[in-house]
C-alpha cells in the first residue's frame, strides 16, 4: 500500500531568513554526523535551469547511516545495502501569469527529493516540499487530484514539542526547550502554545511524503519506518534551524554559498571518498582563509 503524507511545519521566521536557516543546517548537521565509518558523501552540486522549474540548483549526495537503521532492517539487508542516494532539486520557479499557481510562485521555494536505494531497487520514495508565507493553513498547495487527496495525510508539527520515538533518538534529538528561549538578535521567542497563529514573520514547509515499497511480507513495515525517519528528520531539521537562529542571522546565502562548497570538500575528506573539487590542495588553495577550523567556527559543530 502506497503511504502518502503531508507533513506541515510552521516556522517563526520569513521565506528568505528560511533560505538562510536551512542551508545553515544542513551544513552544520552534515558535519556533526559524518565520520571515517559513515555519513554523508555529496556527488554533485550544480546550478541548473528548466524550463518548467526555472532555475535551481542539484545536489545528488550519498548516505550512509547504517547505525540509524532499525535492528528489524538490518537483519534483512546486509550492511552495505543500508545506503541511499538522495537527489535534491530547490527550485524557486519563474512567475507565469498563465498557470493557475501564479499568485504562489512569487511567494514560494519549492524541492523535488528522490530516495534511491539500490539494494531494494522496487522503493520508491519522493518528497515535495513547498514554502509558503503562511502558519499551515493553505490546502492542496501540492495540486493534489482527488484521489490522491483521498489517500493523503495530513500531520502538523509543532517544533515546540518533545518528541520520544526512537527515529528521534536515532537522528540525535535535542533536549530543548522552546518555551524558555528568546533569541538575542532577534528578539524572537519563547515560543508559547498557539504561537503559530501569533508569531510574525512566519512561513511554513508543507512537505508531501509519498513511499512505495512494494515487497511481500515487509513492505508495509518498510514503509512506516521509512515514513517515521522522515518526520524525525523533519523534526530534528526544523528545531534546529530555530534553536541556531542566534548563529546563522545576519548571514548570506553568497557567503553560506562559500561555506558549502567548502563543507562539500571536507565531507568527503572525512568519509574518505574523492572530493568534488580536482584534490584535497586544490580544496586547500581555494579556501586558504576558510580551512577546517574556520568552518567549525562558522558552521558552529
Amino acid at each position: 500500500m502506497v503511504q502518502v503524507k503531508e507533513f506541515r511545519v510552521v516556522m517563526p521566521m520569513s521565506l528568505e531568513e528560511y533560505r538562510v536557516a536551512q542551508t545553515y543546517m544542513v551544513l552544520k548537521m552534515q558535519q556533526q554526523s559524518t565520520n571515517e565509518a559513515e555519513g554523508v558523501e555529496v556527488l554533485e552540486n550544480r546550478p541548473f535551469e528548466d524550463d518548467v522549474y526555472g532555475k535551481g540548483q542539484y545536489t545528488s549526495k550519498l548516505y550512509r547511516l547504517q547505525s540509524k537503521a532499525p535492528s528489524w532492517l538490518t537483519t534483512l539487508a546486509p550492511k552495505d545495502a543500508l545506503v541511499h542516494e538522495r537527489g535534491i532539486l530547490e527550485c524557486i520557479p519563474q512567475i507565469s501569469y498563465t498557470n493557475i499557481f501564479s499568485l504562489l510562485f512569487a511567494k514560494w521555494i519549492s524541492y523535488f527529493s528522490v530516495i534511491k536505494c539500490p539494494y531494494f531497487s522496487k522503493l520508491c520514495v519522493t518528497i515535495e516540499t513547498v514554502h509558503l508565507e503562511d502558519n499551515g493553513k493553505s490546502e492542496n498547495v501540492h495540486g493534489l487530484n482527488k484521489e490522491q487527496l483521498k489517500a493523503r495525510q495530513v500531520e502538523f508539527i509543532d517544533i515546540t514539542l518533545p518528541t520520544t520515538d526512537c527515529w528521534s533518538y536515532a537522528v540525535g534529538s535535542r533536549d530543548f526547550d522552546f518555551t524558555k528561549f528568546k533569541s538575542e538578535k532577534t528578539s524572537r521567542g519563547p515560543l508559547l502554545e498557539g504561537w503559530q497563529d501569533k508569531c510574525d514573520p512566519v512561513m511554513t514547509a508543507y512537505k508531501l511524503v509519498t513511499i512505495n515499497a512494494p515487497y511481500w511480507g515487509f513492505g508495509c513495515k518498510l514503509e512506516q519506518a521509512l515514513l517515521a525517519g522522515e518526520r524525525a528528520l523533519f523534526v530534528e531539521s526544523h528545531r534546529n534551524c530555530f534553536a541556531w537562529i542566534d548563529e546563522w542571522f545576519g548571514m548570506t546565502m553568497e557567503q553560506l554559498s562559500e561555506l558549502e562548497e567548502q563543507g562539500d570538500c571536507l565531507l568527503n575528506q572525512k568519509i574518505g571518498k574523492p572530493v568534488l573539487l580536482t584534490d584535497t590542495e586544490d580544496c586547500e588553495s581555494r579556501f586558504p582563509d576558510n580551512n577546517k577550523t574556520h568552518l567549525q567556527q562558522v558552521v558552529k559543530t
